[in-house]
C-alpha cells in the first residue's frame, strides 16, 4: 500500500493505493485498511457539486445570447460593446481538440456584453456574446 497527497483543482486528498502485484502475503494487511480510506474518499465526491455550479452561468439564454457550441478555450475576442455586426460576422474563436472554431453573429445587432476573455475555459452553452 502506498499512500500519497494528490492535489486537483487546488484541493488537497490523502489517498492510499494498493498494489495489485503484491504476493498474498502481503494482501491481507491492507485489507484492514480501507475503513480509514473511506472518509478520504468522501471529499473526492465533494468537488462534483462544485463543478456544477460552473456551467450554471450558462443557463441563462436570452434574446440575443450566443453560446458556445462546445467546450474549449477562448483565443480570441473579436468583438467589442457597443460594436454593430452583421450575420455570420465571427464574434469569438475557440480551440478544441488543437482545431479553432469561428464563433459567428447569428443575425444582425449590437453588441451588448462579452462574457469571456482570451484564455478562458468555457463550457458548452455558456453565454459568450450578447446581442441585441
Amino acid at each position: 500500500m502506498k499512500r500519497l497527497r494528490i492535489t486537483v483543482q487546488g484541493i488537497t486528498y490523502d489517498v492510499t493505493v494498493e498494489d495489485e502485484d503484491l504476493d498474498a502475503a502481503a494482501v491481507p494487511a491492507p485489507a484492514a485498511r480501507p475503513a480509514a480510506p473511506a472518509p478520504v474518499a468522501a471529499p473526492v465526491a465533494a468537488p462534483a457539486p462544485v463543478a456544477a455550479p460552473a456551467a450554471a452561468p450558462a443557463a441563462p439564454a436570452g434574446d440575443g445570447a450566443v453560446p458556445s457550441p462546445l467546450a474549449g478555450t477562448v483565443m480570441s475576442v473579436e468583438v467589442s460593446v457597443g460594436q454593430k455586426v452583421s450575420g455570420g460576422d465571427t464574434l469569438v474563436v475557440l480551440e478544441a481538440m488543437k482545431m479553432n472554431t469561428n464563433i459567428s453573429a447569428p443575425s444582425d445587432g449590437t453588441v451588448t456584453a462579452v462574457n469571456v476573455a482570451p484564455g478562458a475555459t468555457v463550457t458548452e452553452g455558456q453565454i459568450l456574446v450578447t446581442l441585441s
